[in-house]
């Protein structure tokens, strides 16, 4: 497991994101919470300012933090503030919590490629956000459409080719 790493993203409902990330190749588990928020212990109920984030263990040798986040800008809309899909509010914000300057680093020039790149119609809104601690949700939420196949995603693949 020395190879194991984590990132920490959020856009829109954590279901989704969750649902695609979970099939792509490095990825090892996935867990949704929330983060970026005011409280301790918080619930789906009670997350004022957390996002409706994502925990990705990956293998560095078989995928990159890079890669994760060229996924990331395909599954979700980042150009629009606080929404994706029918969900509004800032639990549903495009964000990155970096843990590190490298992939802080990492993070801004995949937001320049994006943005140059011309795909969306507007400029990416995604907030670089320093890590903060990961809240798992609670336990209905995790795998929810594996569960749930027929359950609410406003989350698929916008673009089959790479940014990078």
């Amino acid at each position: 497991m020395s190879n194991y790493k984590k990132a920490y993203i959020a856009g829109g409902c954590f279901w989704g994101m969750e649902d695609l990330f979970r099939t792509q190749k490095g990825i090892k588990d996935t867990e949704v919470g929330y983060i970026g928020g005011q409280n301790d212990n918080p619930t789906y109920k009670n997350h004022p300012g957390h996002a409706e984030g994502i925990e990705l263990t990956y293998d560095e040798n078989e995928t990159s933090f890079k890669h994760i986040l060229d996924y990331f800008f395909r599954i979700h809309n980042p150009t629009t503030v606080n929404r994706q899909g029918n969900d509004i509010g800032s639990s549903y914000r495009s964000a990155i919590f970096f843990q590190n300057e490298e992939e802080k680093n990492v993070a801004e020039a995949m937001i320049k490629l994006v943005n140059d790149s011309n795909k969306w119609e507007g400029t990416v809104v995604t907030t670089l956000e320093p890590y903060s601690k990961f809240w798992p949700a609670e336990p209905e939420h995790q795998d929810y459409l594996v569960r749930k196949p027929d359950g609410y995603t406003c989350h698929f693949e916008r673009f089959s080719d790479s940014f990078i």
